[in-house]
């Protein structure tokens, strides 16, 4: 998935409605990221990790891409 504007530099991307981090990396559902960027509710983390996000109470998206890059991670 193409990164979108503005978080050319930043692998995770967060939607402040529900507390859930996106992983742009490995990101199987862009229509989820397109309509995060239409309502304005994001938040890039510094730096930018999955453990900050997860120390500010953000949880990761549950998308089949995510799930497989958690489990590789792991």
């Amino acid at each position: 998935m193409e990164r979108p504007t503005r978080f050319e530099d930043h692998r995770w991307l967060g939607d402040k409605r529900s507390q859930v981090v996106h992983d742009l990396d490995s990101c199987d559902r862009p229509e989820v990221i397109d309509e995060l960027m239409d309502s304005q509710q994001y938040l890039c983390f510094g730096p930018d990790t999955f453990v900050e996000a997860s120390n500010r109470g953000y949880h990761r998206c549950r998308c089949p891409g995510a799930r497989a890059a958690a489990a590789a991670e792991a």
